[in-house]
Parts: C-alpha cells; sequence; structure tokens
C-alpha cells in the first residue's frame, strides 16, 4: 500500500511538473503585452454548470485607454441539450446604450467595459450573460499556430487586401496564424461586416473540432500559456474543467450560430454623431434570439 501511495504521488508530482512546465513555455511563446488590470467589474449572475451566458469580445489594443469592441459574441452552454452555440452581435447594431442614449453597440465597452455592454444587452434584447472574456486579437495568430499547427482550411471567394496588411488571393487555401487573422477581420467589401461575421463563426467552429483533437488536448497547457496573456475573464476555473470534460467525453454536438440583426429585421442608416448604423427591429431579433437559445 505504501508502495502504491509512492507511485501516485511521484506520477502527480511529475505530471504537475510537466503542466508547469509546457505553461511556463507558452508564456515564453506568447510576448503578449494585453495590460491585463485585474478584472473588470462585471455583475452578471453565477451560472450553475449545467448553462450559462459568455459574453466573448475581440479587441485590437493599439495603446488606447478607451478602445471599442471588434468583436462581440455570446457563447451558450446547455449540458441538458448536448448545444453549444454562438450568438453574433454586429458592431454597428444600432441600441439604447444605459446612460448614453443611442449609440452603436460596441461603443459600450468604450463608455463602461464588459459590465455596460452586459447591461446594454440585458436591455436591449432580454438576454442574461453570467460572464465574460476579452480577448486581444494580438494573440490570436499564436493561438492558431497552436491549435492547428498545420492550418485551417477556408474557401476564399474573391481577392481580400484592403485593411489585413496582406493579399488573400480566391480559392481553397489553408491559412496559418497571421493570414486566417487577416481573413476573419476582412470587411472592404460589398458584404462589409456581414461577410466577416459569417467569417469568424466559419473558423471559430474549425478551431472548436481542432482543439478537440488528441494532439492539442496534449498541448494545453502551452496553449493556456499562450492565451493567457491575451486574455481578460472572470470564467471560474471549474467551469472550463467541467465544460471540457463534456467536450472531450463527446456529449456535445457542433457549434451552431446565429448573427443578429437577422435578415430582414434591420435597416442600413446614417444617424448624425455615430455614422453608418444598423437600426434594428429589437422585438424580431429578441425574439430570434430567444427561440435561438431555447
Amino acid at each position: 500500500m505504501r508502495r502504491f501511495f509512492l507511485f501516485c504521488s511521484a506520477v502527480l508530482i511529475t505530471l504537475a511538473g510537466y503542466v508547469f512546465y509546457q505553461y511556463q513555455q507558452g508564456l515564453a511563446e506568447a510576448d503578449g503585452d494585453f495590460q491585463k488590470d485585474g478584472q473588470f467589474e462585471f455583475n452578471g449572475k453565477s451560472a450553475n454548470l449545467d448553462t450559462m451566458n459568455v459574453l466573448l469580445l475581440g479587441i485590437d489594443s493599439r495603446g488606447e485607454e478607451h478602445s471599442r469592441a471588434d468583436t462581440i459574441m455570446i457563447a451558450h452552454y446547455d449540458k441538458d441539450n448536448n448545444q453549444p452555440k454562438i450568438v453574433s452581435l454586429m458592431r454597428d447594431s444600432y441600441v439604447d446604450i444605459p446612460g448614453y442614449g443611442k449609440n452603436k453597440i460596441n461603443a459600450a465597452y468604450a463608455f463602461g467595459g464588459p459590465e455596460l455592454l452586459r447591461k446594454t444587452i440585458k436591455e436591449n434584447f432580454g438576454i442574461d450573460v453570467n460572464y465574460y472574456a476579452v480577448v486581444d486579437f494580438k494573440g490570436f495568430s499564436k493561438v492558431v499556430d497552436t491549435i492547428a499547427p498545420n492550418g485551417i482550411e477556408v474557401d476564399i471567394n474573391q481577392r481580400m487586401s484592403h485593411g489585413i496588411g496582406m493579399t488573400l488571393e480566391p480559392g481553397k487555401q489553408t491559412l496559418h496564424g497571421e493570414e486566417l487573422l487577416g481573413y476573419v477581420r476582412f470587411r472592404h467589401d460589398s458584404q462589409s461586416d456581414f461577410g466577416r461575421v459569417q467569417r469568424q463563426q466559419e473558423v471559430l467552429g474549425k478551431l472548436t473540432e481542432e482543439a478537440l483533437s488528441l494532439q492539442t488536448i496534449a498541448k494545453a497547457p502551452k496553449l493556456w500559456g499562450i492565451i493567457d496573456p491575451y486574455v481578460d475573464t472572470n470564467v471560474p476555473p471549474k467551469t472550463f474543467v467541467s465544460i471540457g470534460k463534456d467536450f472531450l467525453l463527446g456529449s456535445s454536438n457542433e457549434l451552431d450560430s446565429l448573427r443578429i440583426p437577422v435578415d430582414g429585421a434591420f435597416t442600413n442608416e446614417r444617424v448624425s454623431g455615430a455614422g453608418a448604423v444598423l437600426r434594428l427591429d429589437l422585438e424580431k431579433n429578441r425574439q430570434e434570439i430567444q427561440t435561438f437559445l431555447d
């Protein structure tokens, strides 16, 4: 019995050392300078481990004190339905921001961080968000190359160059970190942000599949070391473990997605002080979100 106990202790110590070493390697490769000032103020209700909504925010930190959110998503998980879901809220959606009047929804992050954005989503769409995760795009390419070292295959429907610092030619291609970042951020075409949101959802689904492969699971500590400098979140560690366990056991379906506003529930307008906006049929979009999440 004593020998068995010593053997188990040795295995645990070795495993802990491996995890710590891999995590430190990830930190060294990250070289991130996303300034985390501790966790943001956030008053979302704590969720149980069966169902929750997480506000996912992508930002491009360039030294501004109050940057707007470049990407706004709500990640929904319901253990009973075994269905992870993503709702993408287009950043030009014209909504009521509590205490600030009407503006684009991404301005709420600049005015009051994740907490004001949480209040804005609750007031306009009736959705309670439990947690948040703010992700700096600077870490995107490193994360992609760690999760999918062989790249992600996409079908580019047109030449992309303006505003992304590179040129992507049409056709089926396998893209790596920096190229994939350019792909998901391109919006200077006839589809504008609509096409960009569609590409973001496409890539997120493919990265999720790659992340659940056995090769990636083995690199989990290193991956977290790479991600950590670029992420500020209040999601409890036990929640990550619980959801990860469900995915690893194969009890969850593929990622399902929705874009807000939905087709036929908005108009393109120009508003003084805000510029080009999407004026939403709030009732219809609110109903679409509720139906999708339920």
